[in-house]
């Protein structure tokens, strides 16, 4: 495997902090993601390099292994181990202990394989393929139900299912679909971070919806029925008379999906905003004032 300098890659010095690497990999991989730049094998390439990058720089134990090991940061464990069986080897047969073919075997014991000086010219161990990471964006209306969607990852369609009621920021985990193992390893995992987007009137907090809703000023003093919209439809609301500016209403079970709970649902708060009425007929105004006299104190 060639080195990659992976600070370069993002685009970043070597002395950045997490939240640097963090704002480089977003900026890079909407840049350069497969859904704006397709059928691009160039970008297609960067975008893959990006989410390498992103894997071992934006977790601080793999860049402590990449900042020591370069290329071979994956392997640090096994190497660590390697140099320190060497060393205990090398101690124990100074001390009259077993010789260079007992500590052959021992050493061959670890990595599975015959070993030469140290280092295995046999069986070679398995090591496992690298996690992948990518950005998903979707809007809130799209993540109100269970649907399934197919992803390019390094080339690959992938089918997954998104569950409905999933939150800005989280994330999920695909088995298998991360990078390739070596010398029959295991295939890395691939970790898809979700990006919503709200462009709806509603506003989301965790399960529950929020909502504003004009009301205007003969409705409110008198009461009577009105027709809100909520996120799946529409319902009837009655109106209490004399209902004041800011009054709050929860209409429950009409809020947002809750995860992974089939059939569960947050509420609904609407929250009224009195209206106060323009463009008065001299007839409207003469009206008011007539019920200003009637409330003014005798």
């Amino acid at each position: 495997m060639d080195y990659i300098d992976y600070y370069s890659v993002l685009g970043i010095s070597k002395n950045a902090t997490p939240n640097e690497i963090k704002k480089a990999y977003r900026k890079l991989a909407r840049k350069y993601h497969p859904d704006v730049n397709p059928n691009d094998a160039e970008a297609e390439r960067k975008f893959k390099q990006i989410n390498e990058a992103n894997e071992v720089l934006g977790n601080p134990e793999n860049r402590k292994k990449y900042d020591e090991y370069g290329k071979d940061w994956q392997h640090a464990d096994e190497i660590e181990k390697a140099r320190k069986a060497q060393q205990q080897g090398r101690q124990y047969q100074s001390s009259g202990g077993f010789g260079e073919h007992d500590f052959s075997d021992f050493f061959e014991s670890m990595f599975g394989g015959r070993t030469t000086r140290g280092y295995s010219s046999g069986r070679q161990p398995k090591y496992r393929g690298q996690d992948f990471n990518a950005e998903l964006k979707l809007q809130l209306n799209e993540v109100y139900s269970t649907h399934k969607r197919t992803l390019t990852v390094n080339g690959k369609n992938i089918r997954i299912t998104i569950p409905a009621g999933i939150e800005n920021g989280q994330t999920i985990k695909i088995n298998g679909h991360g990078g390739p193992g070596r010398n029959g390893g295991p295939k890395g995992d691939l970790y898809i971070t979700f990006i919503i987007e709200n462009n709806t009137p509603f506003k989301r907090d965790g399960n529950n919806l929020y909502k504003n809703v004009d009301l205007d000023i003969y409705t409110a003093v008198l009461g009577g029925e009105i027709t809100v919209g909520t996120f799946d439809g529409k319902v009837k609301l009655n109106v209490k008379p004399e209902t004041q500016n800011g009054t709050k209403v929860k209409l429950k079970g009409k809020g947002f999906p809750i995860y992974k709970k089939e059939g569960k649902f947050g509420d609904l708060f609407i929250t009224y905003t009195i209206k106060t009425p323009t463009n008065l007929s001299a007839k409207e105004k003469e009206l008011f004032k007539e019920l200003a006299k009637l409330k003014s104190p005798k």
